[in-house]
């Protein structure tokens, strides 16, 4: 009883949002917090994307235990690894037990065991990322890339909106729940009682979706009375948004030690 307890305050909205603020905004003294945001994302640009390409399971392996190394130094929410652990196993399992039904043997395990351990890296490179960046600050990298304002404008927003957006969820739920009765009988494996919550959970999303409409509205309309969109569309203003930022020693010597690192992967897995 005490476990569960524990597990119920862990998996408490207010929990969970208070996880999405520490996400987005409490990694800012990290190492990797500090660095240019055009690092990060050149970084990213390879453990994101050449795992797929990668067969040799000394190199996989080495990647692996140096995303790991990486996504402690993040400091990463133990909600969002539980999340990745749950997804990682969800799918290894499925895949495993549809490839023994349709006529596959235990030989099948090392592919999958590969192909997990590529969606590790990939998704652990991911969580250090942008785990590392602010909204503001992955705004800025953005747009410093290249990517139009209003794209980054609006992924920094949604940053922002996240934890409102959830809670505001959490309390039309609760209002469908005060004005709604549960099932009297919760039948076997309470399948009564998980029809009821789901059906629940489903209609509060429509109430939502009206109130985010609206409150976009207001939010676009308040932009426009800013001038934002000015902003969004003149060289000048973007350059003296961006002056800040600037590749230092730190930016340098971590991809430095990064290519070295993976050079010395694949030099051991050729030897091997």
């Amino acid at each position: 009883m005490e476990f569960t307890r524990q597990l119920s305050d862990k998996l408490s909205v207010e929990q969970v949002k208070i996880e999405l603020l520490n996400t987005a905004y409490g990694n800012n003294s990290t190492f990797l917090a500090k660095l240019d945001p055009r690092t990060l994302f050149i970084w990213y640009l390879y453990f994101g994307i050449f795992p797929w390409f990668i067969h040799n399971q000394a190199v996989l392996v080495g990647m692996f235990v140096f995303m790991i190394i990486t996504t402690f130094m993040a400091k990463v929410s133990p909600l969002i690894i539980l999340i990745l652990v749950l997804g990682l196993l969800g799918q290894g399992g499925y895949l495993l037990i549809a490839s023994w039904f349709f006529g596959g043997d235990f030989t099948v395990i090392l592919p999958l065991i590969i192909l997990t351990l590529k969606l590790s890296i990939i998704s652990l490179a991911s969580i250090t990322v942008f785990c590392s960046m602010d909204p503001e600050k992955l705004s800025n990298g953005l747009l410093s890339i290249g990517v139009p304002g209003q794209v980054s404008f609006c992924i920094a927003y949604g940053y922002r909106m996240l934890p409102s957006l959830l809670e505001e969820y959490h309390h039309i739920f609760l209002s469908f729940r005060l004005r709604g009765k549960a099932p009297d009988k919760k039948g076997i494996f309470y399948w009564r009682l998980i029809i009821y919550f789901s059906k629940i959970a489903v209609l509060s999303f429509y109430p939502l979706l009206l109130s985010t409409s609206k409150r976009a509205r207001t939010t676009v309309e308040a932009l426009e009375t800013k001038g934002s969109f000015y902003a969004f569309n003149h060289p000048e203003v973007k350059r003296i948004k961006l002056a800040h930022m600037s590749f230092r020693t730190q930016d340098y010597m971590f991809l430095l030690f990064s290519t070295l690192y993976v050079a010395s992967l694949f030099i051991v897995g050729y030897y091997n």
